[in-house]
């Protein structure tokens, strides 16, 4: 049984051809409602911040807030908030895509290459970044994942080609 994978893992000519991404997240565009800093423009307010460890469960996969949204308060009305709009980042991108071929040779000149690929092989989940938005009921969780379809679904495709 060894030997008949060895001899099988040797006429695989890319064992295995990996791309892998590792990317981390979006920033998290932090705003506040309703202008209450009386700028006269809405969604361009900042909440307020008390300094301190800001990523709290970095897990999206927990119901908890992604970051500690303790540290973030409405600002006051007539004044400007002291956060800044986009400092930390959101969830990171993790995906692994595979490529597995083997040639089988017919004749001196003719060849038939089989193909495997699968993309996002281990299934990871992508996730979107959690609301920044201090006045919306989901503030700081994670609620969703990224919506193109290659970023979360395993895909797999075979492929014969003759060569000539």
């Amino acid at each position: 049984m060894f030997w008949r994978l060895a001899l099988a893992l040797r006429a695989i000519r890319e064992l295995p051809r990996f791309l892998t991404t590792f990317a981390t997240g979006l920033p998290i565009a932090l705003s506040e409602r309703n202008d209450p800093s009386l700028a006269g423009s809405s969604g361009t307010d900042v909440p307020n911040f008390t300094p301190g460890k800001v990523l709290n469960d970095t897990n999206p996969r927990h119901e908890n807030p992604y970051f500690n949204t303790s540290l973030f308060s409405k600002e006051q009305l007539g004044q400007i908030g002291n956060s800044n709009r986009r400092f930390f980042h959101g969830p990171g991108l993790n995906n692994w895509d595979l490529a597995l071929v083997k040639d089988t040779r017919i004749t001196e000149s003719k060849a038939l290459q089989f193909r495997v690929e699968t993309f996002n092989t281990w299934n990871h989940a992508q996730f979107e970044n959690p609301s920044g938005s201090i006045n919306s009921s989901t503030f700081g969780v994670v609620t969703s994942t990224r919506p193109h379809e290659e970023a979360n679904a395993r895909v797999m495709q075979l492929g014969a080609k003759l060569i000539f």
